[in-house]
């Protein structure tokens, strides 16, 4: 359910050049995120506590008095090094899988090691919050949403327009984004109901938003499938959230295209590979290994140039859209904004990405993107945690971070359109990827049982 009466869909225009209206890009922030402390895990349930409530800095932690404390490394953002278009108008979007309040009383498994009192929605609630206030983003795409209710109530009050996409069945969670009303103006939207096309019961969502009455541009939120052996629903539904963002973006004049979300992949797996490259030969990969998230990839990985596996017909329309195709392809050529940015070894892999973005008992790793395409430039992203600094907290959510995933940031601006020659193919029948690179993966999966139910985040 939507938290605004949907508007009038607005016809596309005739392809026409508006005349821009610059806007001095904001100067990065020079603290950047609040410093925050870490609590020592662990705490009976008898005990009683008190909550300070602080007067004011956005960010700021509600903890326990007289818990040991440990320091969490500051958040800092992360420029480009060169940007021409720095005057333009910028738009800054969050993508944050917030955990769902379900999700944490079906899988308790996953937070063994997370102090109790961090788990309560009210106190995760606040550091969401917190998060969103702080970095004060144009846009903000949210997975794993189950109190919409709550989330935008907050958010209206501080200028953001909403819409709502719950997933089907027994799930209780969905999609929410958000936008400022004084700064963005919905177009367009669409969404996506996988289960519709017996791809599970994930949801996307897709907007078409004017920028300050000037640049148009299109947004779209996923969380794809997180079961690990069911790599042709999560190629499915990644192909699908591609083509139909490309056909509402050809419908608007070819506008350009931020996808955001949780795709429950790696950057070393396939369906990255996927994303970045146009295509994929699934029949060089088994479909249990696609998005790197099943602990028996390392072994098998340097032999996927070798083997040739064996899919089945019904494996295969799910993956590619045909049951004699094993070449999944899509129409975007993608950049990922933080692989375009150079950033601290302690925390980026060898593909650039960062090396987390999410941390619970059975996963380590990057699944969370932020994906646009030429029309657009990436000016800077907020910089992830170490890897160390994220270790020591035994997992997340902690009494300072709400969520077992990270908030990823990025700033676009926009360019001027250029020619792009990603449509010429590469027509070698080898896949790429063949892959010393993919041997070395930067995530670790915790757990040799990759039967882990589909509501798992």
């Amino acid at each position: 359910m939507a938290s605004t009466a949907p508007r009038a869909r607005v016809s596309p225009p005739a392809l026409a050049v508006h005349s821009e209206r610059k806007r001095a890009r904001s100067p990065p922030a020079s603290g950047s995120a609040v410093r925050c402390s870490y609590a020592g895990n662990g705490a009976p349930r008898g005990y009683h506590r008190r909550w300070q409530n602080p007067a004011g800095a956005p960010g700021r932690v509600y903890q326990r008095q007289g818990s040991q404390k440990y320091g969490v490394p500051t958040r800092r953002w992360v420029l480009a090094e060169e940007s021409s278009t720095s005057d333009r108008d910028a738009c800054t979007i969050m993508s944050y899988n917030i955990l769902a309040d379900n999700n944490v009383q079906n899988h308790p498994d996953l937070y063994l090691e997370v102090p109790w009192d961090a788990m309560r929605w009210d106190s995760r609630r606040r550091l969401i919050f917190g998060e969103i206030r702080h970095w004060d983003p144009d846009l903000v795409c949210l997975q794993e949403v189950d109190r919409f209710r709550d989330i935008s109530t907050e958010m209206n009050n501080r200028g953001y327009e909403s819409r709502f996409k719950g997933r089907t069945g027994d799930a209780k969670d969905g999609c929410a984004t958000f936008w400022k009303s004084k700064r963005l103006c919905l177009l367009d939207e669409d969404s996506i109901d996988f289960s519709e096309y017996n791809l599970r019961n994930n949801v996307a969502q897709i907007f078409v938003f004017e920028l300050n009455r000037t640049q148009k541009l299109v947004v779209g939120n996923i969380h794809v499938l997180f079961n690990p052996k069911r790599g042709d629903v999560k190629l499915g539904q990644i192909r699908m959230l591609l083509e139909k963002a490309n056909t509402l973006a050809e419908k608007w004049g070819g506008i350009p295209i931020v996808l955001a979300g949780d795709f429950n992949s790696t950057p070393d797996s396939a369906i990255y590979k996927f994303l970045s490259t146009k295509k994929l030969d699934i029949s060089l990969h088994d479909r249990r290994q696609l998005s790197g998230l099943a602990s028996s990839e390392f072994a098998l990985y340097d032999l996927c140039s070798l083997l040739k596996y064996q899919w089945s017909d019904d494996e295969m329309r799910t993956a590619t859209g045909s049951s004699n195709v094993t070449v999944a392809k899509h129409p975007l050529k993608l950049f990922s904004s933080y692989a375009m940015l150079k950033g601290n070894s302690n925390n980026r892999g060898h593909h650039g990405e960062p090396l987390a973005t999410s941390y619970h008992k059975k996963f380590l790793g990057t699944v969370d993107y932020l994906w646009y395409t030429a029309g657009l430039e990436c000016s800077r992203v907020l910089d992830t945690l170490p890897v160390g600094a994220l270790r020591r907290t035994r997992g997340l959510p902690t009494r300072e971070i709400g969520s077992d995933h990270l908030p990823i940031v990025a700033e676009f601006v926009f360019t001027e359109s250029t020619e792009d020659d990603s449509n010429q193919e590469d027509e070698s029948d080898q896949d790429e990827e063949s892959e010393q690179e993919a041997t070395r993966s930067h995530h670790t999966y915790f757990s040799s049982d990759t039967d882990i139910s589909d509501e798992a985040s």
